[in-house]
């Protein structure tokens, strides 16, 4: 929007250089508008890119050490997770030696989401996806443990989460994973449709399409490479928005809207 508007206006003032110009200069605002400041720099995307990588797979090895003990559920969920991201050989590499750091009782995350807060804390969604990637290992048995619980909870605050934020996220990912591989429980599939989005069944048709289109914003693929999601993780936000749709697609049969 902004590249035209400045295209336009450049012709209009200064002819078909000022037009040039003003494209360069509406672009530079458009992905501003988009991606948030901190996209506007390529090396600093780089550079959230490797912080996010590092501080997934670091939480992911405290994570599971966190009952005391590293299971072998937990090391077969964090291989699935991996294959599932499509990883390069070298990130895989490199994510197996982050999941072991974390998993060092010695290991303080405090300063590394001082880091993390630091470079990737002013750009938009970046916390968020962090917290649904790290929900989604500690349930993969279905519930928290007590000490992953208060772990993640731990970890939240040190992204600026406020207790009952964190629960409304938890509860929102927890029901959205309901709806994966397309597969759902017919009983209470309507009542996880509305808690995945986030909604009541009171809720208007408008609350409802308001909180879908906001979701799907979230995962949008090209916004999140743009603010620094690196591009082996886009699979797993993808398929969480496919469990997002479905929740949608369900509520707007019920609602016939």
């Amino acid at each position: 929007m902004f590249k035209l508007i400045g295209a336009l206006a450049g012709y209009y003032f200064f002819g078909l250089f000022g037009a040039l110009i003003g494209f360069f200069v509406g672009s530079f605002f458009d992905r501003m508008r988009m991606y948030g400041p901190g996209a506007l720099n390529p090396l600093g995307n780089a550079l959230r890119q490797t912080v996010f990588l590092e501080t997934v797979f670091v939480s992911m090895g405290k994570l599971a050490k966190s009952d005391g003990h590293v299971s072998q559920q937990e090391i077969d969920h964090v291989e699935a997770f991996m294959k599932k991201l499509g990883m390069t050989a070298e990130h895989r590499q490199q994510a197996i030696k982050l999941f072991k750091q974390g998993a060092d009782p010695a290991f303080e995350i405090a300063p590394m989401y001082q880091r993390f807060m630091a470079i990737c804390g002013h750009t938009k969604n970046l916390k968020e996806m962090l917290l649904v990637y790290l929900i989604v290992m500690a349930l993969a048995d279905g519930h928290f443990h007590p000490a992953e619980e208060a772990l993640m909870f731990d970890i939240a605050a040190l992204l600026g989460y406020d207790q009952a934020s964190f629960k409304h996220l938890m509860e929102m990912v927890l029901n959205q994973s309901h709806f994966a591989g397309g597969q759902v429980n017919a009983a209470t599939a309507l009542e996880d449709a509305y808690k995945a989005l986030g909604v009541a069944r009171e809720s208007t048709d408008q609350e409802v399409k308001r909180a879908y289109r906001k979701l799907m914003s979230k995962y949008h693929p090209d916004k999140l490479i743009g603010q620094g999601l690196p591009e082996d993780m886009i699979a797993t936000a993808t398929e969480q928005a496919k469990e997002i749709q479905l929740a949608y697609d369900l509520i707007k049969k019920s609602r016939n809207f």
